[in-house]
């Protein structure tokens, strides 16, 4: 654990770390806040899916867009924008009660200005810190960022619950700003200048380490969307109005992220070798399917907190892979294609296991989630010769500049 210690001999980051996990933490609650609010004020739960959904595809389509634009005209200036931007429009969805499909567009408007916190702070990382505890802080970050998905649905529910849906919006709303000006105004984003990408849009999927983390990190994302909903309806028979199910599911997730934090702290510092990604995949794996075995509250939390010791290495993993290969001027848009990779493999983790769900219950969501964790390893395996080995060795970037040619004439 001292190698923690020595990152907060940095100065700068640890109010960087804290600082952009309160601008990211309004992501833990508006899934949850925006299912039930437009579930509330329309009637049912397709239209509050439709606008999900619609935010979404805007998330999808903005992250390496609004990333490779941090590259042109800084990273404070598209934080900024977009914060507000996005804030102001929860604030109308949540005040204002306009037609559906108004509300989709403003949904999509929303997922177009997400601000791209989590490619600016990857790409920010490697100018806080020496080079030999690059991937210690990648490994805190993704261990950090479980604490979004862990209190993120419980502060939503207990807000909307206490005090309504619009408060609910409000809250997320005003963690975005006021956590995203945190961040925006650290004095390490004012140091650091993101040199322009001298190739064009999409040319960083051309290195195979990106498309390779974007793969891995769509059905490795897409099979926690699987496993929560069918944990989820593992306990949603014994609800009965009384609220034990959801508290039961809570505490399964719970124990699953807890699990991933753990792993994050004592494993994900470690050196990479080729084989790492794939070793920590496989532990998820073996966690999800022991959940095959009982549906019983404390086993799954058990063999999910053991699953879940790879999670947060894994993600920490993927974020070295791509760091260390990949010209710093071109790690904002990597980062935010693998980001992009992720939210697609949200909403097709959860639609497949609502489907597996409607005709197996809470076991084909596990199964769901076991054969996509599947696959994943698979891609992890079948592209090893692409992942660069980091034992002995750092995770920063290569330099920007290439080999040249001098004429002797």
């Amino acid at each position: 654990m001292g190698i923690y210690r020595e990152l907060g001999r940095n100065p700068g980051v640890f109010r960087v770390l804290i600082s952009q996990l309160t601008a990211r933490f309004p992501f833990g609650m508006l899934s949850i806040i925006l299912l039930l609010h437009i579930q509330q004020a329309y009637g049912d739960y397709t239209s509050a899916g439709l606008v999900l959904a619609t935010q979404s595809v805007g998330q999808a389509i903005s992250g390496p867009m609004s990333s490779r634009l941090m590259g042109r005209v800084g990273m404070r200036p598209v934080l900024a924008v977009t914060s507000l931007v996005c804030a102001s429009l929860l604030f109308t969805i949540a005040v204002v009660h306009l037609p559906l499909y108004i509300v989709a567009g403003l949904a999509l408007l929303v997922g177009l200005s997400t601000p791209p916190v989590t490619p600016a702070v990857r790409t920010l990382y490697p100018r806080l810190v020496p080079g030999k505890q690059l991937s210690a802080l990648f490994s805190l970050d993704a261990a950090a960022q479980e604490l979004i998905w862990v209190l993120g649905p419980v502060v939503a529910v207990f807000v909307t619950s206490q005090f309504g849906t619009t408060a609910g919006l409000f809250v997320a709303a005003s963690f975005m700003i006021l956590g995203g000006a945190w961040f925006i105004l650290s004095p390490a984003i004012g140091k650091v200048q993101l040199p322009p990408s001298k190739r064009g849009f999409g040319a960083v999927l051309r290195h195979p380490t990106v498309v390779i983390s974007t793969v891995v990190g769509f059905f490795f994302v897409a099979s926690f969307a699987a496993i929560e909903a069918g944990i989820v309806a593992a306990f949603a028979g014994s609800a009965g109005g009384s609220g034990h199910g959801s508290m039961e599911s809570g505490i399964v997730l719970a124990l699953f992220a807890g699990g991933s934090l753990v792993g994050g702290l004592l494993i994900g510092h470690r050196e990479l070798s080729p084989w790492s990604l794939l070793l920590r995949i496989l532990v998820v794996l073996a966690g999800t399917l022991a959940c095959l075995v009982s549906l019983n509250i404390w086993w799954l939390g058990a063999v999910l907190f053991l699953g879940g010791l790879g999670t947060a290495p894994a993600f920490a993993a993927i974020s070295s892979i791509v760091s260390s290969t990949v010209k710093f001027s071109e790690t904002a848009e990597s980062f935010g294609w693998v980001g992009t990779g992720q939210l697609v493999g949200v909403a097709s983790g959860s639609a497949l296991a609502g489907i597996a769900i409607d005709v197996a219950g809470a076991h084909g969501a596990i199964v769901v989630s076991s054969a996509l964790l599947a696959i994943c390893a698979l891609v992890a395996l079948g592209t090893i010769r692409w992942i660069p080995d980091l034992r002995g060795r750092t995770a920063e970037p290569p330099p920007e500049t290439g080999t040249v040619t001098i004429p002797l004439n």
